[in-house]
């Protein structure tokens, strides 16, 4: 059984399956639009191709238990359009989780909220498979309003 689970992991793991083709299948834009051979993907597809995403050493793969594929993105792999607070969080706790969706409606899994990354140009959240999402611009302002606080 051991070797089994060996050879299995091995066509499901990143560094275990091969590069389909050296030339980029998909594209994603700045504002979240999925390209695939330079013409617009629809929603539905897009969030299913983001499930199986991966960055890795800072290149985007869509990879599969049997083949990789290089994608190219502008931007931020995931514009996140809206977030609410995980059920199991408390205001006032320091482990307050957010779960946000993006723009090609997925939902996300929960991530910490000491976790999120504020700077100059963004707010940014880390999230699964190596990937960062970006706020968009009404999200931005939002996540301001409600927990960063100025004197």
């Amino acid at each position: 059984m051991t070797d089994e689970t060996a050879t299995l992991s091995t066509f499901t793991q990143p560094d275990g399956v091969a590069l389909c083709s050296d030339d980029v299948l998909f594209h994603i834009q700045a504002n979240g639009d999925w390209l695939y051979l330079d013409s617009p993907l629809p929603a539905k597809f897009a969030a299913l191709f983001s499930s199986i995403l991966h960055c890795i050493d800072n290149e985007y793969l869509l990879i599969t238990p049997v083949e990789k594929v290089k994608v190219t993105v502008e931007a931020y792999p995931l514009l996140l359009v809206d977030y609410h607070q995980a059920a199991s969080t408390e205001a006032q706790s320091n482990d307050l989780q957010l779960i946000f969706s993006s723009s090609i409606g997925t939902q996300l899994p929960a991530i910490n909220i000491a976790d999120i990354i504020v700077t100059d140009d963004g707010i940014y959240a880390p999230l699964i498979r190596g990937l960062v999402g970006q706020l968009n611009r009404a999200c931005y302002y939002r996540y301001i309003n409600e927990y960063l606080y100025f004197d």
